[in-house]
């Protein structure tokens, strides 16, 4: 593919000095995916694999001053929102927002670590649901994030049509926190349930796994897939990187999001010479 004609996503993250997660799991992902990031740091963090210690906001005028100078600069394709730490923050998005109405958004609400650590207070939740959501083309929420996000809803179903009676475009739900056999992925839209996908479930837990299939998502949605299919592989790719993760620390394994490269290098062979492979 021609670098001139790689879509854009504009991301909005924190930095986790990891790798596993944040900033750096998307860029991972959308470079694999085809794609060009365009990176907007949200907040700092001091977290390993085992949890978040502390994080620092970034201030919202220099997230603004950030994203707008990607969006008045390139052809942004899609806009990806992860951890945005403060409702400032959500507000400054969801202004950028409506002066770009035509730029897809997938969100992932992170509200908390992986180990359950709060980053989100309640004036920011209420900040997603009243200003972010009605924005959002795809949201990406685990079990547990869907029912706060709809906390007047008695299962996962009712929560999920609430975001969308709001104005979400979709709503995909993540069954990693179900306690259920396989992982099961729900996709909502057109006030229904459109499709359900099962995955093995793997035996590890892993660090980054949200921020990898939001990105994922805005990776494929960017290549102008239509919402089935982009969806689809979005999930293929994302539990092909967890199947590949690694325990690099004493904490949650993390994804190997180039897992298609190195696979590509081993099926050459070290005295091979190197050619041109597709990227997944």
């Amino acid at each position: 593919m021609n670098p001139e004609n790689l879509p854009i996503v504009l991301v909005l993250a924190g930095n986790d000095p990891t790798g596993g997660a944040g900033i750096q799991a998307d860029i991972e992902t959308l470079v694999s995916l085809g794609c060009h990031p365009a990176p907007v740091i949200t907040a700092l963090t001091v977290q390993d694999t085992v949890g978040v210690k502390h994080y620092q906001p970034v201030e919202a005028g220099l997230v603004i001053s950030q994203a707008r100078a990607i969006l008045e600069d390139m052809p942004v394709a899609a806009i990806k929102a992860g951890m945005l730490a403060t409702a400032e923050n959500v507000t400054a998005l969801s202004a950028i927002l409506q002066d770009y109405p035509e730029v897809p958004l997938i969100l992932d609400p992170v509200l908390a670590s992986g180990h359950g650590e709060s980053l989100a207070d309640d004036n920011l939740v209420e900040a997603l649901i009243s200003l972010l959501i009605p924005q959002t083309t795809i949201i990406t929420p685990n079990i547990l994030e869907v029912m706060q996000l709809a906390s007047d809803a008695d299962n996962v179903d009712a929560a999920a049509q609430e975001l969308l009676s709001i104005g979400c475009g979709y709503v995909l739900v993540t069954g990693t926190h179900a306690r259920t056999p396989e992982v099961e992925n729900r996709l909502y839209g057109n006030r229904r349930l459109l499709e359900t996908w099962s995955w093995e479930r793997l035996p590890d837990q892993y660090h980054g796994s949200g921020c990898t299939l939001a990105s994922a998502c805005a990776a494929t949605f960017s290549h102008g897939m239509d919402i089935l299919e982009a969806v689809a592989e979005a999930q293929d790719y994302t539990w092909h990187a967890l199947e590949r993760g690694h325990r690099l620390g004493m904490g949650q394994h993390v994804p190997d999001r180039l897992y298609w490269a190195r696979e590509e290098t081993e099926d050459r062979g070290e005295d091979d010479e190197p050619h041109e492979g597709n990227v997944h």
